[in-house]
């Protein structure tokens, strides 16, 4: 087991004063299997008064607004979290199993429908169709899918944005944790696997001394159904363990943004983010 302590503050600059803004934070987690949250606060600064719910996707959302004019909005989630990394708790879903749940469950109809941000070109299509006629179980085709998406895709910042889709991102085999959590998606969909991307945090370095704060940042990954729900990192390709902090989960990016919102005032704003993680046992 392992306890962190994240602090993630974003935000907005803008050019000119805003007079008003609304908006909405997903940067809590919450207390799941391999994992209890022993704290977690959300700051922001001009201070503003919190509406907190569980959206439909089980994420924590903190809404708010700023009635009076300010330069910048500043968002800091602090949180400590017990991890426990949690393998299946029972077999999995042979295909006729799975084809014949799916249509039982609305979320799993809906995790297994295409979105803009996942909806695969052709080259992945191929990709699903080759590794899903190997004939391996539900488990084992996601796996091999998640890992080679991830060996395919080189981990860089700047080649593409926070509107870019799997369509970018997949033939340049190139983009951030994000892209390559939506291309992964969209393969895994393409094969007839029901799967999420999940969003949080990814402490990158575990050999870190206790008590020393790490630069790090929001993280993505994946979860396939059979029969439970199953994670993987295809950025890192590595399993969920005990470095991996889960704040929310959706059908893309787009459901899990951390944090969104709209402004009155000039136009022109610029969006900073910083995350540190410290290991804390």
């Amino acid at each position: 087991m392992s306890r962190l302590k994240i602090v993630h503050r974003t935000g907005f600059r803008y050019e000119r004063p805003a007079t008003a803004s609304y908006n909405e934070a997903r940067m809590l987690p919450h207390s799941r299997d391999g994992q209890f949250v022993l704290q977690s606060s959300l700051e922001i600064s001009p201070p503003a008064t919190q509406h907190s719910y569980t959206d439909y996707w089980d994420t924590r959302v903190s809404t708010f607004e700023v009635l009076t004019p300010h330069e910048a909005l500043t968002v800091t989630a602090t949180s400590v979290v017990d991890l426990r990394p949690a393998g299946p708790s029972g077999p999995a879903l042979d295909w006729d199993g799975l084809r014949a749940r799916i249509p039982l469950s609305l979320a799993l109809t809906e995790c297994l429908e295409q979105t803009p941000a996942t909806d695969p070109d052709e080259e992945m299509t191929d990709l699903a169709l080759r590794i899903e006629a190997e004939g391996e179980g539900v488990d084992e085709t996601a796996l091999e899918i998640c890992r080679a998406v991830g060996e395919a895709m080189e981990y860089r910042r700047g080649v593409t944005g926070v509107n870019s889709t799997a369509r970018d991102a997949w033939p340049t085999r190139s983009g951030v944790c994000q892209d390559i959590a939506h291309v992964a998606l969209g393969v895994l969909r393409a094969a007839g696997i029901p799967a999420r991307y999940v969003s949080g945090y990814l402490h990158p370095d575990p050999t870190a001394p206790i008590g020393q704060p790490v630069i790090g940042e929001s993280h993505a990954w994946v979860e396939w159904y059979s029969g439970e729900w199953r994670g993987y990192d295809p950025t890192n390709l590595v399993e969920i363990g005990a470095s991996h902090v889960y704040v929310g989960h959706g059908r893309d990016y787009g459901d899990v943004a951390p944090l969104r919102g709209v402004y009155a005032g000039p136009s022109g704003s610029e969006l900073f983010v910083s995350v540190e993680l410290t290991r804390l046992s």
